[in-house]
């Protein structure tokens, strides 16, 4: 057999952690936040608001938990325990400060 004269090449497709991500995670002019967001911290037991942002890749979440509400579970560093539901499962995120917003503001 001439199994080696019929090898196509062909480019591997990439299947990175932001593959297929040109819009979603795009920011606008207004949306580049502050130092503030950086320095924002969460007490156990707040419900937060996983809002991905592109410029800080440290501790980022997967994209396809963007948008999702969670509860904080603790502190690990300084990242943040997100338990979120996915269906039917708990599902445990690690992340930071600047990936998270308060859902129900602190009186």
């Amino acid at each position: 057999m001439v199994w080696n004269s019929l090898v196509i090449d062909v480019a591997k497709r990439t299947k990175g952690f932001r593959r297929r991500t040109r819009n979603k995670m795009k920011k606008s002019p207004r949306d580049k936040g502050t130092v503030n967001q950086f320095l924002e911290d969460f007490n156990e037991g707040e419900k937060v608001l996983i809002r991905i942002d592109p410029s800080s890749h440290r501790a980022m979440p997967h994209p396809r938990f963007k948008g999702r509400s969670g509860v904080v579970t603790g502190k690990r560093g300084r990242s943040y325990l997100v338990e979120i539901r996915d269906g039917s499962l708990k599902k445990t995120l690690i992340t930071t400060s600047e990936h998270l917003r308060h859902i129900n503001k602190r009186k």
